[in-house]
C-alpha cells in the first residue's frame, strides 16, 4: 500500500494479497535475530513439558486460562472463580459469559485432538472450531455487511465479501501453511495470523478462532509438542500494539514491525510459560513430600495427580480415578485439609476443595 493510494477502510478488502506476500522481505536481520531468541525459549518450553509427570495438569489448566483471556479480548469476561468452579461442575449452572470461556476450551482441545488424528489445518477445520466456539452450525461468512468499528462507531476495517471470495482467499492461506519454502516457522506463523484476521471469515468468533489456530501451527509445525504456549496475555498487555500491528500491514505494507512484535510475544510468553511450568512442578513435589509424610495411608501418586488436575477439586473426582468411594474420599480432602493442602469452600450447598497454591500460580 503506497501513500498516493490511501486504503479505504469502509470498502471491502476484497483485493487482500495471497501470501506470501508479493516482494516484501519477511526475514531482516531484525527478525532473524529476535526469531533466533523466541525460537531458544520454545525449545526450553518445549523440554520443560516433560518434566510434569502427567502432562494432562498442564494441556488443561493453563489452556484454561488461555480460554479466559483469549476470551476477554472479546469482551467476555468472567472470574477465575466462576471458571474453574464451572469446570468442575455442571457448566449449565453459570452464566452465559462463563460458558462461552469453556466452549473456546471445548474447541482448542477439539483442534487439537484433530490434529493429532491427522486432520490438517484447513477451511473445514477453522469452521469446526469456530462452530464449537459460538454453539452455532454457521461456517463462513455469507452475507455482506460485516464492519469492524471502534466503540464509538468508526470504521477501522472492511474485510472481503462474497463466501467464494472468502474460501478462495482461505484456500490460499492452507496452501502457505503447508508449503514447502525456507521461511522460519515462527515468521510463518506471524503471517498466517495476520492473514487470518484479515479475511475475517466468519460473522463472529475470528479472533479467537486465530489463536487456536496460533498454538495448532506451532504443534502442526513441531515447535511444542502440547499446545502450552499461548500469546493473549501478551496481547492483553499490548493491545494497542497489537492492534497497531495488523493496521499497519493493511495500510502500510509494514510487515516487519508486525511480525517483530509476534516474535517478541513467543519469546516472553515461552520464559514465562516456562517458568510457571518448574514452579508447578515445584509444588506438586512439595504437595507430595507433604502427603506422603503427614498422610501416609492415603497418600498415592494418583492422588497427587487429581489434585492438580484443576485447583478446584471434588469428592466424585476421586471416585471417577479409582483413588476413593464417596465416603473415605470425603475424608480424604477432609484430611488435606486439615494439613494445608486444600480449602474447603462452599458455594450454596456444593462444597469445594481449592489447591490454592495452584490455582494462586494459574490466575496471577
Amino acid at each position: 500500500m503506497t501513500a498516493s493510494m490511501p486504503f479505504d477502510r469502509e470498502k471491502p478488502y476484497n483485493s487482500l494479497p495471497p501470501v506470501p506476500p508479493a516482494g516484501v522481505e519477511l526475514e531482516s536481520r531484525a527478525v532473524l535475530k529476535q526469531a533466533i531468541a523466541a525460537s531458544r525459549a520454545l525449545a526450553e518450553l518445549k523440554g520443560a513439558g516433560d518434566l510434569i509427570p502427567n502432562q494432562a495438569v498442564l494441556v488443561r489448566v493453563i489452556g484454561l486460562q488461555e480460554a479466559k483471556l483469549s476470551s476477554e479480548i472479546e469482551n467476555i469476561v468472567t472470574t477465575n472463580d466462576e471458571l474453574y468452579r464451572a469446570f468442575s461442575d455442571d457448566a449449565e449452572k453459570f452464566d452465559s459469559e462463563t460458558k462461552e470461556v469453556l466452549r473456546y476450551n471445548d474447541a482448542l482441545w477439539q483442534g487439537y485432538s484433530l490434529l493429532k488424528e491427522g486432520r490438517p489445518l484447513t477451511t473445514r477445520l477453522f469452521e469446526e472450531i469456530v462452530q464449537t466456539i459460538r454453539k452455532t452450525s454457521e461456517g463462513v461468512r455469507r452475507t455482506p455487511g460485516t464492519r469492524i468499528a471502534q466503540p464509538n462507531g468508526t470504521i477501522i476495517y472492511t474485510p472481503p465479501e462474497g463466501e467464494q471470495t472468502l474460501r478462495d482467499k482461505l484456500a490460499n492461506l492452507e496452501q502457505f501453511i503447508y508449503a514447502k519454502d525456507d521461511l522460519e516457522p515462527l515468521v510463518k506463523l506471524a503471517v498466517i495470523h495476520y492473514q487470518f484476521e484479515a479475511i475475517h471469515p466468519f460473522s463472529d468468533g475470528n479472533g479467537r478462532t486465530g489463536r487456536i489456530l496460533n498454538i495448532l501451527y506451532m504443534v502442526e509445525s513441531g515447535m511444542l509438542e502440547i499446545p502450552v504456549l499461548y500469546l493473549s496475555r501478551y496481547i492483553i498487555q499490548n493491545k494497542s500494539r497489537y492492534y497497531e500491528g495488523l493496521r499497519r500491514i493493511t495500510e502500510e505494507g509494514d510487515w516487519e514491525n508486525w511480525i517483530l512484535f509476534m516474535l517478541q510475544a513467543v519469546e516472553r510468553t515461552a520464559v514465562e510459560t516456562h517458568r510457571r511450568v518448574i514452579e508447578i512442578k515445584d509444588l506438586m513435589q512439595r504437595t507430595r513430600d507433604q502427603v506422603r509424610q503427614e498422610l501416609p495411608k492415603i497418600y498415592s501418586k494418583d492422588l497427587i495427580e487429581v489434585l492438580f488436575a484443576q485447583p478446584y477439586c471434588r469428592i466424585r473426582f476421586l471416585e471417577q480415578a479409582g483413588i476413593a468411594k464417596r465416603a473415605a474420599g470425603s475424608k480424604y480432602l477432609q484430611e488435606l485439609s486439615r494439613i494445608g493442602v486444600l480449602s474447603r469452600v462452599k458455594v450454596g450447598r456444593e462444597a469445594y476443595y481449592i489447591n490454592t497454591e495452584f490455582f494462586a500460580l494459574l490466575t496471577r
